[in-house]
């Protein structure tokens, strides 16, 4: 029986400031039974000595990825679960889209130092995946960029204001990058033996204005075992939205897996902890092993 499980982790194989065993650890100390790690386009953390870790320390680990992708113009998490790692089309596509992000990163900070901002990129480079977040964190981190910071946003911005505001489509910096659309990324994670599910709907709603009905259109496209229904939403006010309720009687009204996740990347005064640990934030111990059930046995949903 699992009571509590968190599905999207990201540790510092992607862009999270927590390695994946301090990650396990950190799932001990917050009452966790089983969790997923879902780096961006990285399944680095899975090695045979972190499943050794994790199962010392009675930890369920299954193994998960959020491949980047992009269809109505957007950006579009699509999280597989429990997929063969060692797969090459799996592994290939994520090795594509990891040499994309160096590409990215050459491109974008020539932008931004026209801009008048000044970008680490040797030190970026360096890192095992380098993101848009990553960019932005050095840029509005960097005392070098303090004066155009203040003078642009009459503040130092966030990594995701200055996202928003400088490096989106349609922003100064903005530049494309190869990618991939959720139904590809949905055939390959099939194609591993994993399961299929399209993170954080309420993001594209809020963040990107996509309507509802396309998204309803998206699931049905990309054939998803599921949603990532419950999920709390931190608004620009710094608020946490939660219409999991919306989206988990979606799921049910159409046969699908309704999963959960933190997204936790950091421990702030902002972003949810790992296992939503400080929140009144849960499900059911039924619905938890049903989760389970589904991903490690393809059990009707």
């Amino acid at each position: 029986m699992y009571k509590k499980i968190d599905l999207h982790i990201h540790t510092t194989c992607s862009d999270g400031t927590f390695s994946p065993k301090e990650i396990i650890d950190m799932a001990i100390e917050n009452g966790l039974d089983a969790i997923a790690i879902t780096d961006h386009d990285s399944i680095d953390a899975y090695t045979k000595d972190l499943f050794e870790y994790a199962n010392q320390k009675g930890i369920k680990l299954i193994p998960g990825v959020e491949m980047s992708t992009r269809y109505y113009g957007i950006g579009i998490h699509v999280l597989g679960y429990n997929f063969d790692i060692n797969n090459k089309q799996l592994v290939n596509a994520l090795n594509s889209a990891n040499n994309a992000r160096i590409n990215y990163l050459t491109n974008v900070s020539k932008l931004l130092e026209n801009l008048g901002y000044k970008v680490h990129t040797d030190e970026l480079k360096v890192l095992p995946r380098v993101t848009k977040a990553h960019i932005a964190q050095d840029v509005v981190s960097s005392p070098q960029n303090k004066d155009i910071l203040l003078k642009t946003f009459s503040h130092i911005p966030s990594k995701g204001e200055f996202i928003e505001a400088i490096m989106n489509e349609g922003c100064p910096a903005y530049t494309k990058k190869y990618s991939i659309t959720p139904m590809e990324a949905a055939n390959i994670i099939r194609n591993a033996n994993g399961k299929v599910i399209l993170a954080h709907p309420v993001c594209y709603v809020y963040e990107d204005n996509l309507e509802i009905d396309k998204i309803f259109e998206l699931v049905k496209l990309m054939n998803a075992d599921g949603i990532e229904a419950h999920y709390l939403f931190l608004n620009k006010d710094n608020i946490n939205q939660d219409e999991s309720k919306f989206w988990d009687n979606y799921a049910k009204s159409n046969n699908l897996l309704s999963t959960i996740g933190s997204d936790f990347h950091q421990l702030d005064d902002k972003h949810i902890e790992l296992g939503f640990k400080g929140t009144s934030f849960e499900i059911s111990k039924e619905e938890t092993n049903k989760i389970m059930d589904y991903l490690l046995n393809k059990k009707d949903c």
